[in-house]
């Protein structure tokens, strides 16, 4: 299982994905608000932003703190998270595992290529020069470093190491509590042989693999178009190492453009799920578990 979702790229968008957590620019440091009473995962994420602030504005530049609000799940979110059929059945009908969707329907799905970034140093980060800019993420690494060390007790190379090490603990954790049940096992391998009955593909039938099988199928499949608009990326991905974000490159589709691609993620999301059925309520809520609790241990 990997808690941290792919990287996706286009044009700005991977430096974006790093001004998302790390934003700031020339100038003092602007006070965060005192952070209310909260569980200690989530305090996390305050303390966690109130030390990168403290170290940037060290290094003499602005930071606005900033931690995303909690959103509030709706009750056929908590649904499908459960692993409910008919709730899942209803997401999927339309927007597939959700990945050409966000083309046929960006603000719905809130596609970054399109849809604002809340985070304030998002706009802060947009007005710095070139030269600027690369100072900046240079002092900003660090801080991530910094920070990390001194709130988490986490030792990190580099800013994308956070995110490694998050993967790196996600995999383990869903490995060894998942992956290692008998029950699961034997349900994913018989939604595996389903899936196989319908002329499907299955290299590994591990319950975390037949979780997000689906998905990864038509994100490489996003990703392989994305290269091919991209002539100064290779077209084919490396090897992902173990933790490693992979970085996947969002091609540019009108929702004409994307509508056939959808169709037949949509037709597959549906298989998958109708082999799953006995599955997905065994291994969701279980796998959530193990999300929140990584989340908050590395406080995001």
């Amino acid at each position: 299982m990997v808690f941290v979702m792919p990287k996706r790229s286009h044009l700005a968008l991977a430096v974006a994905f790093s001004a998302a957590v790390l934003g700031g620019c020339g100038g003092a440091a602007e006070s965060a608000q005192p952070a209310p009473s909260k569980p200690a995962a989530v305090d996390n994420k305050h303390r966690l932003e109130t030390a990168k602030a403290d170290c940037m504005k060290q290094k003499g530049f602005k930071y606005i703190p900033y931690v995303r609000p909690e959103k509030q799940e709706s009750d056929e979110e908590r649904k499908r998270a459960s692993g409910d059929y008919q709730a899942m059945r209803k997401y999927r009908a339309k927007y597939g595992y959700g990945v050409f969707a966000m083309h046929v329907y960006p603000k719905e799905m809130k596609n970054p290529a399109v849809e604002p970034e809340p985070d304030p140093n998002m706009k802060v980060q947009s007005q710095l020069s070139a030269a600027q800019a690369q100072s900046y993420r240079k002092a900003a690494d660090g801080c991530m470093i910094a920070a990390a060390k001194q709130v988490l007790g986490l030792e990190l190379k580099s800013f994308d190491d956070y995110f490694a090490q998050m993967n790196v603990a996600s995999e383990r954790a869903a490995d060894e509590q998942l992956n290692s049940d008998p029950g699961l096992v034997e349900s994913a391998g018989a939604m595996a042989t389903c899936l196989k009955g319908k002329g499907y593909s299955i290299t590994d039938t591990k319950p975390t693999a037949m979780a997000e099988r689906g998905q990864r199928v038509f994100l490489t499949q996003e990703d392989k178009i994305g290269r091919e608009q991209s002539p100064d990326v290779p077209d084919v991905a490396p090897p992902r190492k173990e933790g490693e974000i992979p970085m996947m490159y969002q091609p540019t589709l009108t929702p004409e453009e994307a509508r056939p691609h959808l169709n037949k993620e949509i037709k597959a999301a549906l298989d998958d799920l109708e082999c799953g059925k006995d599955f997905y309520p065994a291994y969701e809520p279980r796998s959530k578990t193990i999300e929140r609790q990584v989340s908050g241990r590395f406080g995001m």
